[in-house]
Parts: structure tokens; C-alpha cells; sequence
């Protein structure tokens, strides 16, 4: 009976990849790689945002529940118009007033028109810097580190670094809340009306909170809130 030969084979070869086989394979997994290393990169940058805004909501917010019950104006000084001895007037009682040296005595919402409570502040009025930012007690928001922990400089809790709420109070229109007035407008009488006078009008609050990295040349907005006084 006659054997059937066998298919010589060379000694010691074994199947395996390609050059080509191997490329592609080095292709594929690379490509898979940097996609993982791209949405790794976007899901950073979307969580670092979504913490940033949700800081500035509470930033600004902290300061709507603080004025939330002051009255548009000073209780005891008002504001008015008074005679400039030369035969026109000047606005009394818009911003700060003598007496007032800082956020306690600050006892009506004009008060704060241009003030920007900052990780920089000051004490003074001079700059419109106050020392921040702030929560609705009127205290400094210090800054948390990645442990939870409060960073202390000095022996003194650190304000929240890059951060500043700016509040902007400005006179509107009562019946067309976008329409801004000077702060010494008055409506004269006419007809069966009586006028309006200087103290009057309702006010738009809006607190701009920004924030601005470390080595950034510019401060980006986060958060603005704005609401209407009657």
C-alpha cells in the first residue's frame, strides 16, 4: 500500500503577524488610546467648569440673601437733592456714606453700587475692594484645599484665591425694568400725575462674580445674577 507523502515544512517556523498586521494593530490601539486620553481631558475640563459655575451661583447668591432685607436707600439720611450753592443740585445719599467704614455699617443697597468684595481687597473704599469673597453673613469664604481642609496663610484662614463678586446697583425705569436712569433722575409732574422723586424708582441689583486662574492674565465671568427692588 502505497503512504501518502507529507507537506514539508520548514524547521522551526510557527504562524505569527505581519509587518503589516503588526502596523495596523499598533494603529488601532493608538487611535483608542488618544480617544480615551481626548474625553478623559473633556470630562476634566467639564467637571472643573460645572464646579466653577456652581461656586459662582453661590457667590452671587450669597449676596442676594444678604441685602435681601435691606431697604433701596438709608434709612436715616434718605436720598435727595440737595442745593449745590450754585444754583443746581447734588445727589445725597447714593453709595457709602460718611459714617459708613465698612460691609457692617452698610445699611441699604446703594451702599454697595461698585463695590467688589476680592481675594485682594482692602479695608478702604479708596479702590472699591473689599476683602472676599463673601457669604450672606458677611464673612470671608476661605479657600478649601483638594484634603477639604481651610488653607491658612499667616495664621489666618485664605480667602477663596481668584475669586470677586461685583455688585452693581443701578436706578431703572418702573415701568420698563432694562431702561437704566441717572442715579439723580427725577419725573416731573404732569398732568393729573405728581411726579416721581428722586427715592422713587426701583433698583436692578446684579452681582457679576469672576474668577480668574492662577497665571491668567484675565479674569473670565462665571455666575451673574440679577434681580429688581420696587
Amino acid at each position: 500500500m502505497r503512504q501518502r507523502s507529507r507537506p514539508r515544512t520548514t524547521a522551526g517556523a510557527a504562524p505569527g503577524f505581519t509587518l503589516i498586521e503588526a502596523a495596523l494593530a499598533t494603529v488601532i490601539v493608538g487611535v483608542g488610546i488618544l480617544a480615551m486620553v481626548d474625553a478623559q481631558q473633556a470630562f476634566i475640563k467639564t467637571n472643573t467648569w460645572s464646579s466653577h459655575a456652581a461656586s459662582g451661583t453661590f457667590l452671587a447668591n450669597e449676596i442676594r440673601e444678604m441685602t435681601r432685607n435691606l431697604p433701596k436707600h438709608d434709612p436715616v439720611v434718605g436720598l435727595s437733592l440737595d442745593d449745590d450753592g450754585g444754583g443746581g443740585s447734588v445727589l445725597s445719599g447714593w453709595g457709602p456714606n460718611a459714617a459708613e467704614f465698612g460691609l457692617v455699617d452698610f445699611d441699604d443697597l446703594d451702599d454697595f453700587d461698585g463695590i467688589t468684595f476680592s481675594y485682594v481687597g482692602t479695608n478702604g473704599f479708596d479702590d472699591g475692594d473689599l476683602p472676599g469673597p463673601i457669604n450672606a453673613f458677611g464673612e470671608v469664604v476661605p479657600e478649601i484645599d483638594v484634603s477639604g481642609s481651610i488653607v491658612m496663610d499667616g495664621g489666618v484662614e485664605a480667602p477663596m484665591f481668584g475669586w470677586r463678586q461685583t455688585v452693581v446697583v443701578e436706578k431703572v425705569d418702573p415701568f420698563d425694568t432694562s431702561v437704566v436712569l441717572a442715579d439723580d433722575y427725577v419725573e416731573p409732574a404732569a398732568g393729573d400725575f405728581e411726579g416721581r422723586d428722586v427715592d422713587e424708582f426701583p433698583v436692578r441689583m446684579t452681582v457679576i462674580v469672576t474668577y480668574q486662574r492662577a497665571g491668567a492674565l484675565e479674569a473670565e465671568e462665571v455666575a451673574r445674577v440679577t434681580w429688581i427692588v420696587p
